[in-house]
């Protein structure tokens, strides 16, 4: 069977995570994927498992999401997306000239590249499989969100959720399947010994507290740098583990519509200024991106994920491989991702006194560190196992092809 893969990130993250570990998987059970992808870190992990794969400065997304949703200045966004739309229509032309006849299905990495994907399916006459990777934007009154899910409904013969708290964001019709992410843990072949030099220097005792993903405002990174400043009041012995980089912040007038969008997201700046003004600098380190998150991972106790999209998202499963429990700005965890108590802490978005008092509670007692980093790790197992996950999401591929 031979797939389009479609995706228009461009950086290496959670999406791109995600199809990636996907795509790895399903090779073996005779998927040759092919591409067509925006420019980006992700291309070195695509080049890894694509057949053929074809890249552009940018495909034309349409956003409605439950953070980033158009509204007031945000439909400024609109004016990178229609930038972006010949380089789009080029490069799926360029694959239809290349790959015409060779493709079976079309595969849509989120929901967000549907523009794109309709593109393509309109030229290969292929079926087309959407992934929902974010929480969508709940107001069906919404005209985008009546087009979005009329295109989902005509055009998609296959919508999977990554998750039962993002499939919950979608009208209860509509049929969607449901396969979480998957996550291999496995140290990189060639260890970061970089990584590995910073994270040999923090303190025996403390409370490993792990972000990883890229520092963003919207992933709650002050939060977590102001929960660290009540701690450090506090006297708790805790160090704060910070793995991913940062957003490049835009130039001329794309930096000039995203900041009056309030899309501009890199805060290294900031980040560093409280950090120094706070006296954190011996507990709150800024280690980097690394291709290594599994030694990350095996050094934490406890990982935080204070983002302001109300779901869970990919650290959480990765660290509870590693038996690390969470701590997770959601307001209605489902089981199927994190079970408040149990696998982590549920807590309330853009709440640094919640966020510490959370660390607090593992901080002061760490058999609840074992006993949650176990139940966490029986959850990734049974939900995000890659073999596991890969043979559901290929059932559902010849499922779609035998519809035709």
């Amino acid at each position: 069977m031979r797939v389009l893969y479609i995706d228009g990130v461009g950086p290496f993250g959670g999406a791109s995570r995600s199809l990636f570990e996907a795509v790895r998987a399903l090779r073996n059970d005779g998927v040759k994927p092919y591409f067509v992808v925006a420019n980006g870190t992700a291309l070195d992990f695509y080049g890894q498992v694509a057949e053929e794969l074809i890249a552009t400065r940018g495909l034309t997304r349409f956003d409605n999401t439950h953070y980033s949703h158009y509204r007031g200045v945000r439909w400024l966004v609109l004016l990178r997306e229609l930038f972006h739309l010949p380089y789009t229509l080029f490069a799926i032309r360029k694959a239809h000239r290349k790959w015409q006849g060779k493709i079976d299905l079309i595969h849509v990495n989120e929901v967000t590249e549907i523009i794109p994907g309709l593109f393509a399916k309109r030229l290969f006459k292929v079926p087309m499989v959407v992934h929902v990777r974010s929480p969508q934007w709940a107001n069906l009154q919404s005209w985008r969100s009546r087009w979005i899910y009329g295109k989902l409904k005509s055009s998609a013969s296959a919508v999977i959720a990554i998750n039962e708290t993002t499939r919950a964001t979608m009208p209860a019709e509509l049929e969607v399947d449901v396969i979480q992410n998957s996550f291999t843990p496995k140290r990189a072949s060639n260890p970061d010994p970089v990584m590995l030099a910073k994270l040999e220097k923090l303190r025996h005792g403390s409370l490993k507290v792990g972000f990883v993903g890229n520092v963003q405002v919207s992933k709650g990174i002050l939060e977590l740098v102001e929960a660290a400043k009540l701690l450090k009041e506090q006297g708790a012995d805790v160090e704060f583990v910070i793995v991913g980089g940062h957003t490049r912040v835009d130039k001329g007038l794309k930096g000039w519509v995203l900041s009056k969008a309030g899309l501009v997201q890199d805060v290294v700046e900031e980040l560093e200024r409280r950090i120094k003004q706070y006296g954190l600098e011996n507990s709150f380190h800024l280690l980097g991106a690394t291709g290594d998150i599994q030694c990350v991972y095996e050094r934490l106790d406890v990982i935080t994920f204070p983002s302001h999209f109300d779901a869970p998202g990919r650290p959480v499963f990765e660290a509870a491989f590693s038996a690390v429990p969470s701590i997770v700005c959601v307001s209605k965890p489902l089981a199927d991702t994190l079970i408040h108590n149990e696998t982590g802490l549920a807590i309330p978005a853009r709440d640094p006194v919640a966020l510490s008092l959370a660390i607090k509670h593992f901080e002061t007692d760490r058999e609840e560190v074992k006993r949650m980093g176990s139940q966490a790790q029986k959850l990734a197992i049974d939900n995000f196992e890659p073999t596991r996950n890969a043979s559901r999401l290929h059932d559902i591929y010849k499922r779609v092809c035998r519809s035709i």
